[in-house]
Order: C-alpha cells, then sequence, then structure tokens
C-alpha cells in the first residue's frame, strides 16, 4: 500500500520519475537527476519514497554493496505526479 509523502518529496518523485520512470537507477543516478540536493538530501528522499512503498530497492548484480531503485506502481506513480505535484 503506498503511503501519502509530503509535497516536497513528491516534487523530487516527480524529478525522478520524468527521469527514469520505470527502468531500475542507481543512488548516484540519483544524486545526478536531483542536482539541487546533497547526497544526503538524496538519501533521505529515496529512503522515505521506500518506505512509503513508492520505490523498491534490491542489491545491484554488478556490486552487490550498491542498491538498485525501481517505482514500485508506474501506472499510480504516473497518474499521481500529474494530479498532486503541480499543486
Amino acid at each position: 500500500m503506498l503511503r501519502y509523502l509530503p509535497k516536497w518529496i513528491m516534487r523530487r518523485a516527480k524529478v525522478l520519475w520524468s527521469s527514469f520512470e520505470s527502468r531500475k537507477f542507481t543512488f548516484s543516478e540519483a544524486e545526478k537527476a536531483l542536482e539541487g540536493d546533497d547526497s544526503r538530501m538524496v538519501a533521505v528522499i529515496l529512503s522515505e519514497l521506500k518506505r512509503a512503498g513508492w520505490l523498491h530497492a534490491s542489491a545491484d548484480p554488478d556490486n552487490p554493496r550498491k542498491k538498485l531503485y525501481q517505482f514500485t506502481q508506474p501506472d499510480i506513480m504516473r497518474e499521481v505526479v500529474k494530479i498532486h505535484v503541480d499543486n
């Protein structure tokens, strides 16, 4: 079940969604997409999105110390980002 998130996180989720949509991405790719935020803030954003059920994290097969992130509900994410963030 997806949880509600504050607008400041949803704005960044929109940036991540527009960059990656339903494909997997790494922390460093998320940092590049969220260029205005430092690495600590990116960690908080990814953690909150994951805790709320918006993102799934799995181990990178090439380097198990790193994680790969992916949006869990692409259809819902498309609609929520359109409706919620622009207001």
